[in-house]
């Protein structure tokens, strides 16, 4: 399923207005004798590099030499051959920063010699970008140039070089992000950043500040990062919300009294995370207050519902009481109850037993099964199940089938937690379900509960028409690992050549590669499957088995096939005159979203053209995880469908704030037409989802989107006229 990996007083980031800076680029390039020279003008160089960077190469291949003779063949000047390395030395800084950025993103190891001079480029925003495409390259040896760049003049600079560090791995480095961030946060004031700030850029220092934190985070750091953002007192440096998400998501215990302490007082972002990290740290102490932020009396959705999760991962008698005051209050936002609904699942887990309160949590819980909504009466199912497993089949026998699929499908959830004996029968008459996005989970149940004839099963359903079915078959297979695996897998990828879509391909490409060596013969012809995702994933899996043979495979899968929907030169994309809008008249209201066709222009595009046809009309949001996103976009509304074509990552350096637009993946490049909207701040994104957008008007509407709230028209202003789908 294609997933991100997990109100502010007011919203300063600027508009994604087109500044010259981002989107032209000028200079020559001089690639014939002097007197023959071609002048590309600012397009040219653009459309050459967006085309490069989206065909995941450096060099295109020279096209066939023209055919002349006699005296003309001497005035025949050499074919132009797109080069993104000559273009890291073009006069312009600006050529030079936007090529950097497309090496960046094409990703190989080969990247790496021809950046490393733009670290010591005269322009402070070319040594910037140039370290954020190490950074998403990744390899190992641009950590020590980097590491020199901590001490740049620029401050900007530095934090980009840190993020990179961060990006890479590179744990040496922890101690100089550090002392860089300390620097930062002298220079910056740090200490009277109000809580919830978001504004983009920010002041140069606390750029820095941010960036460095957050590479502590990914590497893990806890003692450099308590050393910059915790005083000799214990206490926090401040309450900004990047300092609260840092010590939560590093999940050290050694956080958590400064965690208690950024629990309370202002910046609902900073209490928010703040709850998040007592949770991971499951610190007993922590649930009076996490309590609080859950009270229904003073609740903040958007607080609430992290505090609820850590309840959930803390567990005791006074979380339950917390949580059920919730399941139980009257006029509660939905999304903290149905929240409060899946925490006690958690609560209830063989390892954390109810006590005496299940049968509370039971009689709260039936009053759910019979909710309007079919995401409420889904997760009330499941708890029950988990909770008191006889009231539970009590009520089932009392209902009839669902009329909402998702339902369904929870319930096949719901019935694995139980018995063989009781399950299996009932999950086995559920795969004559009419709506076929039941059976996936039926299927994971059966394998979940061990069913004695699951492997038939699942054999059976690997010729299913529908590829969602086959995927999921191929994938619970390769969970039991079947003695004749390789050659079932092997066979199962061919017949699958013809699929739209690339789930298939890819699951039993997964489920091969788990028998080593004899993956390799498969793997190897994946790699030149005509579909780049597939590409993708075969090369990942070969890295796996086989380093050296996935080093060299990297080149060879390359470049990737496929044309995107506008052309690489079209005006639009290198020379846009406005920030087109795109606007989601939903069942809830209202969301304007500017899209960002300076930073991201062919995934922008891509989604402007699928509204204009239609494709968002009456597409429900399949998945709301409040205070993280809400997700839309896939017309099958269990997450994995798509447009049956993919694009590639356009990873760019705006953050994810509030209201940021970004595509959803399966694993890299695997875009489509699923996007998500940030409900708040989620730095754990950066660098690794496309944005293409921001809310600009809305975010009231995002916050009350439940799951199956539907878009019921899509419209695109392109800075001329407004249309809505054909």
């Amino acid at each position: 399923m294609k997933k991100v990996v997990e109100k502010t007083k007011s919203m300063s980031m600027p508009r994604w207005v087109l500044a010259p800076a981002l989107v032209l680029f000028g200079g020559a390039c001089a690639s014939a004798p002097a007197s023959k020279a071609p002048v590309f003008t600012f397009e040219q160089k653009l459309a050459d590099i967006v085309r490069l960077e989206d065909q995941r190469i450096l060099r295109a291949d020279p096209p066939p030499a023209p055919v002349a003779t006699g005296r003309k063949a001497r005035n025949v000047p050499p074919p132009h051959v797109p080069d993104l390395v000559p273009l890291l030395a073009d006069p312009d800084a600006k050529v030079r920063r936007r090529a950097a950025l497309a090496v960046g993103r094409v990703g190989v190891a080969e990247g790496v010699p021809p950046l490393l001079p733009l670290l010591k480029d005269p322009d402070p925003d070319v040594r910037q970008m140039a370290a954020f495409a190490l950074g998403l390259i990744g390899e190992a040896p641009a950590a020590a140039p980097l590491q020199a760049l901590l001490s740049d003049t620029s401050m900007i600079v530095r934090g980009r070089a840190a993020e990179a560090l961060g990006l890479i791995g590179s744990r040496a480095a922890a101690a100089p992000i550090a002392a860089m961030v300390r620097e930062a946060a002298a220079q910056g004031n740090v200490g009277a950043v109000p809580a919830d700030t978001e504004e983009w850029p920010a002041d140069a220092p606390l750029e820095a500040f941010r960036l460095g934190v957050y590479a502590l985070v990914r590497l893990k750091a806890y003692e450099p990062l308590a050393s910059a953002v915790i005083g000799p007192d214990g206490q926090p440096v401040t309450r900004w919300w990047p300092v609260a998400f840092a010590l939560a998501r590093i999940e050290d215990a050694r956080a958590v009294p400064a965690l208690t302490a950024l629990a309370s007082g202002e910046g609902r972002y900073t209490r928010a995370f703040a709850a998040r990290g007592l949770g991971a740290a499951k610190a007993p102490a922590a649930v009076a207050a996490l309590a609080g932020l859950a009270d229904p009396a003073r609740l903040d959705p958007l607080v609430a519902v992290s505090a609820v999760r850590a309840l959930a991962q803390v567990g005791g008698d006074r979380a339950l009481s917390a949580v059920l005051a919730l399941v139980t209050a009257p006029q509660l936002d939905p999304n903290v109850r149905l929240e409060a609904v899946a925490a006690l699942v958690s609560l209830a887990s063989p390892a954390a037993p109810l006590a005496n309160l299940a049968p509370q949590a039971a009689d709260a819980l039936m009053d759910r099964v019979a909710d309007p909504w079919p995401a409420m009466r889904g997760q009330a199912l499941r708890a029950l199940a988990q909770i008191d497993p006889d009231q539970f089949l009590f009520a089932l026998s009392g209902l009839d089938p669902d009329p909402h699929w998702s339902v369904r499908a929870a319930l096949a959830g719901a019935l694995s937690t139980l018995s063989p004996d009781v399950a299996v029968p009932r999950l086995e008459a559920m795969l004559a379900d009419a709506d076929r996005r039941v059976i996936p989970p039926v299927l994971s149940g059966l394998v979940r509960v061990r069913a004695p004839d699951v492997e038939a099963i699942l054999r059976k359903h690997l010729t299913d028409s529908d590829v969602v079915i086959r995927m999921t078959a191929a994938r619970e297979l390769g969970e039991l690992k079947p003695a004749d695996g390789p050659q079932l897998f092997a066979d199962a990828y061919r017949m699958w050549s013809g699929d739209a879509t690339y789930l298939a391909r890819a699951a039993a490409l997964t489920a091969l590669a788990r028998y080593g060596a004899a993956a390799n013969e498969t793997l190897s012809a994946a790699l030149s499957d005509r579909e780049w995702a597939v590409r993708v994933r075969a090369l990942d899996l070969l890295e796996e088995i086989d380093p050296e043979a996935a080093r060299t495979a990297a080149t060879t899968i390359r470049p990737a096939p496929g044309q995107p929907l506008v052309a690489y030169d079209a005006p639009e994309v290198v020379a846009p005159r406005f920030s087109p809008h795109l606007y989601l008249e939903t069942t809830k209201g209202l969301i304007e979203i500017e899209l960002a066709v300076g930073e991201a222009p062919l995934t922008a595009h891509t989604i402007m053209a699928l509204a204009r046809k239609g494709f968002l009309t009456n597409i429900p949001f399949h998945r709301v995880v409040p205070n993280f996103v809400v997700q839309v976009g896939d017309p099958r509304g269990d997450g994995e469908g798509g447009p049956n074509f993919t694009i590639r990552d356009e990873i760019n350096q705006l953050p994810y704030v509030r209201g940021a637009v970004g595509m959803a993946l399966d694993w890299r490049d695997t875009g489509g037409s699923q996007f998500f909207i940030t409900h708040s701040p989620q730095p754990h994104l950066d660098a690794r989802y496309t944005i293409f957008g921001r809310v600009v008007k809305g975010m009231e509407v995002v916050d009350r989107l439940q799951q199956w709230d539907v878009i019921e028209r899509a419209r695109v202003w392109d800075g001329v006229t407004l249309t809505r789908a054909r």
